[in-house]
């Protein structure tokens, strides 16, 4: 039977790291949320990264606007913070409302704020391996490797999903750890002949039961990125999580895997942006 991988447990822990660093800096690190409409989904996700800033003793600014705002009154804002000198880090939650360029957005807040690691700037960083700022899921995938000593080096690993936020940087990740990558996707032919030869497999399509155990090697580390509600509203991810956690040696649980672990590398952002200001006045 596989070993769980306790993301809540190890979110805390490199919370409480992060709130005990921050003490050393001359002013409270401050993010600012920007939450365009009323989705849901996204107020729950800024309701946790403001208990999360409060948790770290940081300052949370959050400035919620109309479904309606425009493209500009965006952008105005997005500039303002900027400037800001209590504001490190920028967030804009997605997605935004449809008539609302998102990649206009993304590249207009400051790449020394960019804490969500989306700016090409800091992607270009990363992708020669000397980032500012992680993204923040991969980021938690390779802590959650480290802190349970599941080494990268040699491995081979498959990443499912190809997407900028989370597919194509934990490719780069492990590629920087030595691993050997394959990333798959939706045209990707013989799945499961791909996956089945994967060390460490690394999930995040968004697709209710998708990793099925013939897919899965014995022994295999399996990494469940994905957050989706099955056919009776239940949160899971790509995992069939009962059928593969006997054949695999580690495995993490959704919830309480990866998705803690994001909020708490946003935290270890804020606190290297902070860092960094602070170092340059």
């Amino acid at each position: 039977m596989a070993t769980r991988i306790d993301g809540k447990a190890l979110a805390a822990k490199v919370k409480a790291q992060t709130a005990e660093a921050a003490k050393s800096l001359r002013r409270r690190p401050g993010l600012a949320v920007i939450l365009v409409g009323n989705d849901p989904a996204s107020r729950v996700y800024v309701t946790g990264k403001e208990k999360d800033c409060a948790e770290c003793g940081f300052l949370s600014f959050e400035h919620a606007l109309p479904e309606d705002t425009t493209q500009e009154t965006l952008l105005d804002l997005i500039q303002a913070l900027n400037r800001d000198p209590q504001v490190d880090g920028i967030l804009c939650q997605l997605p935004l409302p449809g008539h609302l360029d998102e990649e206009a957005v993304l590249n207009a807040i400051a790449r020394d704020k960019d804490v969500d690691c989306f700016h090409p700037y800091n992607v270009g960083r990363l992708m020669i391996g000397n980032p500012v700022f992680l993204p923040c899921t991969p980021a938690g995938v390779m802590e959650m490797l480290r802190e349970y000593g599941i080494p990268v080096r040699g491995k081979r690993c498959v990443v499912l999903g190809r997407s900028n936020i989370v597919g194509k940087p934990m490719a780069m990740l492990l590629l920087q750890q030595d691993g050997t990558v394959t990333v798959c996707h939706s045209k990707t032919p013989g799945l499961a002949a791909i996956t089945r030869e994967a060390d460490i497999l690394v999930s995040a399509v968004g697709r209710v039961g998708l990793v099925t155990p013939d897919m899965v090697k014995e022994g295999a580390v399996v990494i469940d990125v994905a957050m989706n509600r099955n056919s009776e509203g239940r949160l899971c991810g790509d995992v069939d999580f009962a059928a593969v956690e006997p054949k695999a040696s580690y495995i993490t649980p959704v919830p309480g895997g990866v998705g803690p672990m994001t909020r708490a590398m946003l935290m270890r952002n804020i606190l290297t942006a902070a860092r960094n200001h602070q170092a340059e006045n």
